[in-house]
């Protein structure tokens, strides 16, 4: 009997999953499908522990659900897919896509080593699969306002079928997966079903307010799908399916833009990989950043979330505390390290890929760029977060600040975004601001402005 091997990546589900489909078929009705991952060092050793627990558990979810066929293996893909294809007498390889630039460059170094087993991707992580929409002259984006227009006109296809019965082939050696440590942090639940419920729970209960409530780090207005999405426990088709039969409120549009940006920052990576770790704009290489016993003083005060301004230090606590940051906060806590402390925006890059459940590369690392002026907005480094006033707007009775900083739960409201101006001053416990604000802000737009005249 003809067997098709399904190596899983991050599509770790088994609904809305165009690649099963294709193993299933290339099996034929008499045939089976192999199920296998595989921990790859050049992935599993730069994750930091949080990503690392949340993927075993979707792991031993996804192991469950096929009743316990998964085969899992260590090492170099490239040795390891072809080992199991020459002791399964496999006759295909199926895969979703990879963007990324790393996975591009594994998958075809696997591809050349299976010398010439057919290796089938079929589908990708993404409602479009990046490179896909372009510009009428063929050309990337580079702004996403006009991506998304095309991504919008583009379309993207229905969820792929349930498959009927796939008989998955049991009986093949499989490792036990590493040990992780314990993490501090509360991860979510995992797995397709955990990602099926949290969808369902927010579609119903929390979409009609997420034009609202997405800002308010305080509340439960958004809905925490990206580790679900990161690791493909379910598909944004799945969801834009859910979008599209939907009332077109400002809450759908605003939701559905949302996994624009997750295409649109995919995209650039694929058409720009060097964009992972280096300059989108280069000639932003030459600003100043500070160094020195000071300098590193001040950014270990804004990983422990000890700058003495509310809203920075509870986003970062909240970091350590649930390894995710509420969206409007990573920009806050993001200028205030690139803006105020003056620290280059891949130190606080890495420092999320090793804290958060969702670390996605093109995501986080565009992110960072977008809000330190280095990335795809033409003309975003004049935009230098106020910690302050961002408080007062967003999370205008503390409740997001309390719930992270014990030390200003006594604190009057009205002060708790700049304790130091409360009757009775800063609260024992809890630091002075590191920074004046206004002073670095100014630094920062000199410097800027130095580069840009330079």
């Amino acid at each position: 009997m003809p067997t098709a091997l399904l190596w899983f990546r991050r599509d770790l589900r088994l609904r809305d999953h165009p690649a099963l489909l294709a193993a299933r078929e290339a099996a034929g009705p008499d045939g089976d499908v192999l199920p296998v991952f595989v921990f790859d060092d050049r992935l599993w050793g730069p994750s930091g522990e949080p990503r690392r627990r949340f993927l075993l558990d979707c792991l031993a979810a996804l192991d469950a659900d096929l009743d316990g066929a998964l085969v899992l293996r260590h090492g170099d893909p490239a040795r390891v897919i072809p080992d199991l294809v020459r002791q399964t007498g496999a006759t295909s390889v199926h895969v979703s896509a990879d963007a990324g630039p790393y996975g591009r460059r594994r998958d075809e170094a696997v591809e050349r080593a299976l010398d010439g087993t057919p290796f089938e991707r079929t589908g990708s992580p993404y409602a479009v699969t990046p490179g896909r929409v372009t510009k009428a002259d063929g050309t990337p984006f580079r702004v996403y306002s006009p991506f998304a227009r095309a991504w919008q006109q583009h379309g993207w296809r229905a969820p792929a079928p349930t498959p009927g019965r796939v008989r998955w082939r049991t009986g093949v050696r499989s490792e036990p997966p590493p040990a992780a440590a314990e993490v501090d942090a509360t991860v979510p639940a995992a797995g397709e079903s955990a990602a099926h419920a949290a969808w369902e729970r927010f579609r119903d209960e929390r979409l009609l307010e997420y034009a609202e409530g997405r800002n308010a780090p305080g509340g439960s207005g958004t809905s925490r799908m990206s580790a679900y999405l990161k690791y493909g426990c379910i598909h944004p088709r799945t969801l834009l399916a859910d979008l599209a039969a939907a009332e077109q409120t400002e809450s759908v549009r605003r939701y559905t833009a949302e996994l624009a940006w997750r295409d649109f920052y995919a995209d650039v990576l694929w058409h720009r990989p060097e964009s992972a770790r280096e300059y989108l704009r280069p000639e932003l290489q030459a600003m100043g950043y500070d160094s020195g016993p000071h300098a590193e003083e001040l950014l270990e005060a804004w990983k422990a979330g000890r700058t003495g301004f509310p809203i920075v230090d509870a986003g970062m606590r909240q970091l350590r505390g649930e390894a995710y940051v509420h969206n409007r906060v990573r920009m806050i806590v993001a200028s205030f390290l690139v803006k105020d402390l003056h620290q280059e925006w891949t130190v606080g890059a890495r420092y999320f890929m090793q804290h958060l459940v969702d670390g996605d590369l093109a995501s986080n690392n565009h992110g960072w760029q977008w809000v330190a002026g280095t990335g795809t907005d033409a003309a975003p480094y004049y935009r230098v977060f106020n910690p302050v006033t961002q408080g007062k707007k967003f999370d205008p009775d503390g409740a997001y600040v309390k719930r992270w900083l014990p030390e200003l739960r006594d604190v009057d409201p009205r002060y708790v975004h700049e304790p130091w101006a409360a009757p009775g001053g800063v609260p024992s416990g809890y630091p002075e601001p590191v920074v004046d604000h206004a002073h670095e802000r100014r630094v920062a737009l000199e410097r800027y402005a130095r580069v840009r005249s330079g």
